[in-house]
């Protein structure tokens, strides 16, 4: 393979900054770490309301980027003993104990049987424990009604909104599942109740564990669930569509952000602020099969169950919206199952972030790619500037 090449009439650093100048995205930093070498190209600006152009150290709201964290959080305490894959949470997740399920996903809350069997680890780590996000026309459905009435599920994060997670998991105790445990992949609750799961388990915040066992260690300095006032000014503007779909609104400004104080609920799904050089040190750590330099953070064994696929070919297809044709779903995060059209390559695992950001792997290339923006996605379908910048990166190296 060859090194990048600024020179080629098609670079990625150019599809970045196309979308740019076209208007699309305010600003952007794209960063690509190939076989040791690593470029970063910044363009545009943080906010519209200023010229202060985007850097290196720009902080982002990184959203479900968070999933591969949680995950990896989750395995450090397999690795210690804590935690068991296949085990029941029952004895740290009382509220889940003795699940019930719908009959009919349709049907009332109320007429439910019981569930197969308890729900374990693996369950949450793969979005298999049968609650989540319902991919259909349902408003009408009564128990997507109920989980409106208690905010189980928020959609894009609004981390000042949720309650403490305590009273959050007695409210998500009450909820029937939609599905039995196992069966069906579901967005995205069941990562939210792992972050729970996880402090439990530790004895100690979530927040406090990360930092003690992951961002601390790898240097994730800028790494966590709100943004210290002396940095706000490193944080950019959040936009999404406008309501007549004419341009940018903001959606979360740095000045009144929902990430400007520690949150009452740290949401492992979707709550972390980063920077690109913090989480290409998360991304070096899974490429290194759990090492970094000289320390070893987490097993082998560990990193390979987060970054190979366990979803039955049956689950992958009910879920194309999200992983395509060629996807499937490792631990808290997708993972290529095999070579499509596109120039990816099987193997590679990462996740996209709702509020515009996309993050890599390519073990086969020892590749990493981060491309980090503040234009909310308008689907799980990954925006052009996403598709633009992985194909010219893998045209970039030959």
């Amino acid at each position: 393979m060859t090194e990048l090449h600024d020179e080629l009439p098609r670079t990625w650093k150019n599809e970045v900054t196309k979308h740019i100048r076209s208007g699309d995205v305010p600003g952007a930093v794209a960063l690509v770490c190939h076989r040791g070498k690593t470029e970063v190209h910044t363009v545009g600006v943080q906010s519209l309301d200023d010229t202060h152009p985007m850097k290196r150290d720009t902080i982002f709201r990184i959203a479900s980027m968070s999933k591969p964290i949680a995950a990896a959080a989750a395995m450090i305490l397999v690795d210690r003993g804590k935690l068991a894959l296949d085990g029941p949470v029952d004895a740290l997740l009382p509220e889940l104990a003795n699940p019930r399920v719908l009959k009919q996903l349709d049907g009332p809350i109320d007429d439910t049987v019981p569930a197969h069997r308890a729900i374990t680890l693996r369950d949450l780590l793969t979005l298999r424990m049968g609650l989540g996000y319902i991919m259909a026309r349902s408003d009408g459905y009564p128990i997507q009604n109920a989980i409106n009435e208690i905010g189980a599920l928020q959609g894009f994060p609004k981390p000042q909104v949720w309650p403490e997670p305590n009273t959050w998991m007695a409210q998500v105790g009450t909820l029937p599942l939609m599905q039995q445990p196992g069966e069906a992949w579901m967005y995205d609750i069941g990562i939210d109740i792992l972050g729970v799961l996880i402090a439990r388990a530790a004895d100690q915040p979530l927040p406090e564990f990360l930092h003690h066992e992951l961002f601390d260690p790898l240097g994730m300095v800028d790494t966590g669930f709100f943004v210290p006032d002396d940095q706000r000014h490193r944080l950019a503007t959040a936009y999404s569509t406008a309501p007549d779909d004419t341009g940018l609104a903001v959606h979360d400004a740095p000045t009144t952000s929902q990430w400007a104080s520690p949150p009452p609920f740290p949401a492992a799904a979707s709550g972390l602020v980063s920077t690109c050089d913090d989480y290409l040190a998360f991304c070096r750590l899974l490429l290194d099969k759990g090492r970094y330099g000289e320390a070893r953070l987490l097993s082998e064994s560990s990193v390979t169950g987060m970054t190979q696929n366990h979803l039955s070919d049956a689950q992958r297809a009910a879920n194309r919206i999200f992983f395509g044709q060629h996807s499937g779903w490792g631990f808290g995060m997708s993972v290529v199952v095999e070579r499509g059209p596109d120039p990816i390559r099987p193997g590679r695992f990462g996740w996209n972030g709702g509020l515009g950001t996309t993050a890599h792997t390519d073990p086969s290339e020892n590749l990493i790619g981060i491309l980090l923006t503040q234009r909310l996605m308008d689907s799980p379908k990954p925006p052009a500037i996403f598709t633009d910048f992985w194909k010219t990166v893998y045209q970039n190296i030959g």
